[in-house]
């Protein structure tokens, strides 16, 4: 029972609370489903997880209707990046269900994706759609992928997964590196210059 309320709160706080903006909660779900055994364990934590991103696309539709345009500005969507904000209101604008259904599978764009949807105005009925249909599916992905992890026999031997968190350590950290780099490229004055003299 413990791991589906923790699944439950990973993935409200995953899609509703921003969290999926700092930290894939994939992670966390897939690690409660290595640990279960049983079939019927397996569905109630899909189950929760389901209702808790539903739960959270819900908590960014009220935000979103609530804040309209003026979210844009805001320190919070500055921090996320206002051209992630940009590029959700664009997919809103153009296929508004779909975005919402699409979006599930996009790490960042899923958390503001909802907040776009309100301050869009799309109506309820599309969005409740897409948000369910996206939600089961982000679930079965999940947890079916520790269940199977689980079920693997890698939780076994832990020289194993020491390994992989130190790759997975070290991806995140080199594309850190390229992204500051590459913001860095973006801003730098002699690089702007170069551009503007050829």
């Amino acid at each position: 029972m413990t791991r589906v309320i923790l699944g439950f709160l990973f993935a409200l706080a995953e899609s509703g609370l921003g969290l999926g903006a700092v930290v894939p909660g994939e992670v966390a779900i897939s690690g409660l489903a290595a640990g279960l055994d049983s079939t019927m364990a397996l569905v109630a934590l899909g189950a929760a997880v389901a209702a808790g991103a539903v739960a959270g696309d819900h908590i960014g539709l009220v935000v979103g209707r609530l804040g309209g345009g003026r979210l844009r500005e805001s320190r919070l969507i500055h921090r996320l990046g206002i051209d992630r904000w940009d590029k959700a209101a664009g997919l809103m604008q153009r296929h508004g269900f779909w975005a919402v259904l699409a979006s599930r599978l996009l790490p960042v764009v899923r958390t503001v994706m909802p907040v776009v949807a309100g301050a869009a105005g799309l109506r309820y009925r599309l969005f409740l759609l897409a948000s369910v249909i996206g939600a089961a599916g982000w679930s079965a992905v999940w947890v079916g992928a520790g269940a199977g992890i689980g079920a693997s026999g890698v939780l076994d031997h832990p020289w194993i997964i020491a390994g992989l968190a130190v790759v997975a350590a070290l991806v995140i950290g080199v594309r850190q590196v390229l992204k500051r780099r590459a913001r860095r490229r973006a801003t730098d004055p002699a690089v702007v210059l170069t551009y503007q003299d050829a």
